[in-house]
């Protein structure tokens, strides 16, 4: 018989996280909505009258900040009791009652960009001159300045607020249908006893040594997408098209300009990353020509691409130990930095392992109101392990963040998001690879590193020319049915392994899981993140002057600054394409050692 996953309510207090410290109880939550909702109307009542003065014009600004203060801390405290277990209807509702507020919010300070700048520039920067509140401001003001070429008027603001809760049905759609509705066949094991195939369970049974098993589950859990193909298919074709509806209503020129507007990132940044990428595929074709070798396989196929290459030595790693590695690995960052983290372990920040009907994969999340928190479900394994340093890395730079800006300037760019998460990640490599003098063991972190490598920079580029391609093709009319997106998606995949691995049709259909396509643009900052990590890292490691400190002021940054500025402070110039090249020059000397080696 299959091995069942326990319910929520089995779970050990010990390994959840504590939401109470956000909202002791759920009465608290329902008196914060309200209060939202009353604050909504107090910020209407500035419409029209922003050029009025100076005082106005704060007053404004500082309520439409504490709305959305509120409105993030009753939105974080709903979804994540949401991802608890997406089958508990009551706090699916409280999403849903979130989701909704958020139009609300949205449509209440819609008339706030489009009076600023209506404002004349002379009045303006008076009005700014004159206030000590407002020169506070002064970065919030100048940034919808920036953005006035695709600022609407007024009504328009308020009709686009309201249909982005129209627009998020495809992605609400797709996230129950994935995390609630989407269940595997069951598959049998090397000892031929049934193995219930979930999520959190695919990419360890694609590790498994046994190649059956990895068939097996590959087999499982494609067909069950394909069976929903044309389901998943309109989702993402309607998501694909509200991102260009919303970029045309702005003015932009296409819905990946729009996307990359907020960060203040220029396209040519995206456009480097493939070309970089693809001038350096033959490396990926190198590597997975010595990965077919080193396993002795006739055929390699994508079934096979995540099972250690090397024989792997039996590592399990527990939670607690993983805990343990993961602070050994990150010592360098010195005694402040331990401590500040191991609140993260003490104080109920982390959900650690998988229960029935929670969300699948990782994330860290939080308000400003509120420690962070991390979302995991844990295998006790090497990839768990660098799982755990990687959310650490984004709780640390939220913790900081927060701590160190007002909320105004807090939150830091999605451009930025996934570096000190990497960076964490290289840290424990390198203090990993640092204290073994087995061979064996060398090459399994070495398989590990290259992997990182392969999934974040090759992968997630890959993923990235899909949704540019799939986007332009609809911004040219062309509609996307499941089968072109099938069609896209399986040459791409040629394209970027090689001739040395068999094309599966299986592989065809993982666009229909990747829940990061209805957070569009997104995924190719995992690529110029990881890039970013590497030269940062390798700056930590050589303790070269200055760099910690450069690096954790950079954690404490937030928004203060657009995303590009600070990794220039920070050392990193990702406005060229030296550090994606850089970062591929330490993957092939890593494959040039393990070819050694082999």
């Amino acid at each position: 018989m299959a091995e069942q996953l326990k319910n929520r309510n089995e779970m050990s207090k010990e390994y959840t996280w504590r939401l109470d410290h956000i909202y002791e109880n759920d009465s608290l939550w329902e008196a914060d909505h309200e209060r939202v909702e009353r604050m909504a109307e107090g910020v209407k009542a500035y419409q029209g009258k922003l050029a009025e003065s100076a005082e106005v014009l704060e007053a404004a600004i500082k309520g439409v900040m504490e709305m959305s203060r509120a409105y993030e801390k009753v939105s974080v405290y709903a979804h994540m009791k949401s991802h608890e277990d997406s089958g508990e209807s009551k706090y699916q509702g409280f999403a849903s009652k979130a989701d909704s507020l958020e139009s609300t919010v949205e449509a209440a300070s819609a008339f706030l960009a489009p009076e600023i700048l209506a404002i004349p520039d002379e009045k303006l920067q008076g009005f700014i001159q004159s206030s000590a509140g407002l020169q506070f401001y002064r970065k919030y003001i100048d940034e919808i300045c920036r953005s006035k070429p695709h600022v609407l008027s007024t009504k328009e603001e308020m009709l686009l607020a309201k249909a982005r809760e129209v627009a998020g049905g495809p992605s609400n759609i797709y996230n129950m249908l994935n995390n609630a509705d989407i269940t595997f066949p069951d598959i049998r094991d090397s000892a031929g006893h049934e193995v219930q195939v979930t999520k959190g369970r695919f990419v360890l049974l694609l590790e498994n040594e046994d190649r059956e098993v990895r068939k097996a589950a590959f087999s499982s859990f494609y067909s069950s997408y394909e069976k929903q193909k044309n389901t998943l298919g309109a989702l993402l074709y309607s998501n694909v098209k509200g991102n260009i509806f919303f970029a045309e209503s702005r003015r932009f020129n296409s819905a990946r300009e729009a996307a990359l507007f907020d960060s203040n990132v220029d396209m040519a940044v995206y456009d480097n990353l493939i070309t970089v990428v693809r001038k350096k595929l033959p490396l990926l074709h190198r590597y997975m020509k010595l990965r077919k070798k080193v396993m002795g396989l006739s055929e390699l196929h994508m079934y096979d691409l995540y099972t250690p290459m090397v024989k792997a030595q039996s590592v399990v790693i527990p939670y607690p130990e993983a805990v343990e590695k993961v602070k050994q690995g990150l010592a360098r960052m010195g005694e402040t930095y331990l401590k500040d983290m191991e609140q993260a372990f003490q104080g109920g920040w982390i959900d650690v392992y998988e229960n029935k009907g929670k969300r699948s994969g990782a994330y860290s999340w939080g308000c400003y109101d509120s420690h962070p928190y991390i979302l995991l479900n844990h295998s006790d394994n090497i990839n768990n392990m660098f799982t755990l340093a990687h959310e650490l890395g984004h709780a640390m730079h939220s913790y900081y963040s927060d701590r160190t800006q007002p909320y105004a300037y807090a939150q830091y760019k999605i451009f930025v998001a996934e570096v000190a998460s990497t960076c964490n990640e290289a840290l424990l490599m390198n203090h990993l690879l640092g204290g073994t003098r087995e061979t064996q063991m060398k090459l399994q972190l070495m398989n590990y590193f290259m992997e990182q490598f392969r999934s974040t920079v090759y992968r997630q580029t890959m993923f990235a020319e899909f949704e540019k391609e799939i986007h332009e093709r609809a911004e040219c009319g062309e509609a996307l049915t499941a089968e072109l997106l099938s069609e896209i998606y399986l040459e791409l995949n040629r394209a970027y392994y090689g001739p040395d691995v068999v094309m599966d049709p299986e592989i065809a259909m993982e666009w229909s899981r990747i829940p990061h396509f209805y957070n569009s643009f997104y995924v190719y900052q995992y690529a110029t993140g990881f890039s970013a990590a590497m030269a940062l890292s390798k700056a930590i490691i050589d303790v070269q002057e200055g760099a910690l400190e450069r690096y954790l002021e950079f954690l404490g940054s937030g928004g203060s600054d657009h995303p590009v500025e600070l990794l220039k402070k920070a050392g990193v110039d990702m406005s060229t394409p030296a550090p994606v090249e850089n970062a591929l020059s330490v993957f092939e000397a890593l494959l040039e050692e393990m070819e050694g080696l082999l």
